[in-house]
């Protein structure tokens, strides 16, 4: 199984037939949500197709102190990476933990909602559930309140893709 996981600052890949892109967007709220990109690059490390890039926002050298503004140098890198490799993503798998606020997730559903590319996972007791599911009925977007059953989405959306090959 070839899975290629890039986290910023890593470029990221732009040959189109490297194979299926995944963007894991959603609550990442350092200390407040799991890290539930890890369990989702571990679920797709055990399916038989490839390859396999998956694009996780969730920065190693996070630095709370960076000012939130674009004459931050790595503020500036980690939103541009984002919304770069959001633009060049196949599939947003996106996750709304209930313990976060998630405001940049909720404007990324809503830049991306009419993309045809979003599986949304929004279990209850999110503070804005009911946004998220309003925005999903109207744009046709899967949603699943269990992050299993939206795991199950996430592979089957990439299975029929036609971007993998069987090993």
């Amino acid at each position: 199984m070839v899975i290629n996981h890039i986290k910023p600052p890593k470029t990221i890949c732009t040959i189109t037939d490297e194979g299926h892109r995944v963007f894991l967007a959603g609550s990442i709220e350092m200390g407040k949500a799991e890290d539930w990109q890890q369990k989702i690059t571990d679920t797709l490390h055990k399916d038989k197709y490839r390859p396999f890039i998956i694009y996780n926002p969730r920065r190693d050298d996070w630095d709370s102190s960076w000012k939130q503004g674009m004459e931050e140098p790595q503020f500036y890198q980690q939103v541009n990476w984002e919304m770069n490799a959001l633009d060049k993503c196949d599939t947003i798998f996106m996750y709304f933990d209930k313990n976060t606020k998630s405001p940049i997730s909720l404007l990324e559903l809503g830049l991306y909602a009419s993309s045809k590319k979003m599986v949304v996972c929004c279990p209850d007791g999110f503070w804005r559930k009911g946004n998220v599911v309003a925005v999903c009925e109207k744009y046709g977007i899967p949603m699943y309140n269990d992050f299993d059953e939206a795991t199950e989405s996430l592979i089957k959306k990439v299975k029929t893709s036609g971007k993998q090959l069987l090993t």
